[in-house]
């Protein structure tokens, strides 16, 4: 592959379980509108963007640092505009991305039809091996929504990707999202030599986990 799974840095001065700093890039992809950059400055300010805002325009870049297992990890998260006019940008990301989030709005049936589109420039523009979950946002609109956990879940099945429910308003799974992708994509790292894993599946395994309790209790599900 042209793209490495990760790029790590030494620290000299360090000696401890924090010495060494893997670094992923991660694409937050879907139409505008669908809550990408709420679902962003959420996990990464722990703030939740209320009201009207300026929709992004191209690319917006942030960065953050996690510690997923004992090890450091810097996140370069790429929030893209999901309008039309920008694509031919988005598309020129595609290729060095480690992971992709593909969002969708489960009051907004256009934004769900679109995700096939999405994975289909996906398939054309990304590495083979990035590993892709599908967010199903804003959960916290109950008395709106219009596409099921069902059609959500049987849409993920189809493509063989892992389905997660989020809300930035309310925070939920919005940080599993992120430390799950990365935790996938280290332990691949650690696993490359004997080829046991790949990052897609130890993605899924860690998403089955999460959602098995929402499954128990659905009640819970958009609280």
């Amino acid at each position: 592959m042209n793209r490495p799974v990760a790029t790590t840095k030494n620290n000299q001065q360090n000696s401890n379980i924090y010495s060494q700093q893997s670094t992923f890039k991660i694409m937050l992809l879907g139409d505008s509108g669908v809550g990408k950059t709420c679902l962003l400055v959420r996990f990464r300010d722990d703030t939740f963007l209320s009201g009207s805002f300026i929709a992004t325009v191209g690319i917006d870049f942030r960065n953050k640092n996690i510690v997923i297992n004992n090890k450091q990890v810097k996140l370069q998260i790429y929030d893209t505009a999901g309008q039309e006019r920008f694509r031919s940008i988005v598309h020129s990301y595609y290729r060095d991305a480690h992971a992709l989030l593909l969002l969708y709005d489960i009051s907004s049936i256009i934004s769900f039809n679109h995700v096939r589109d999405w994975l289909s420039e996906i398939k054309e523009y990304a590495q083979t091996d990035v590993i892709i979950m599908l967010v199903a946002n804003k959960v916290d609109k109950t008395n709106e929504r219009v596409v099921t956990r069902e059609m959500g879940e049987n849409l993920a099945k189809e493509y063989e990707i892992p389905y997660v429910e989020t809300s930035a308003k309310t925070g939920l799974n919005i940080e599993f999202c992120f430390k799950a992708v990365s935790q996938a994509l280290l332990e691949q790292t650690d696993l490359a030599a004997s080829h046991t894993q790949t990052a897609s599946k130890i993605l899924n395994n860690l998403v089955q986990l999460n959602n098995r309790p929402a499954k128990q209790s659905a009640c819970c599900l958009h609280s």
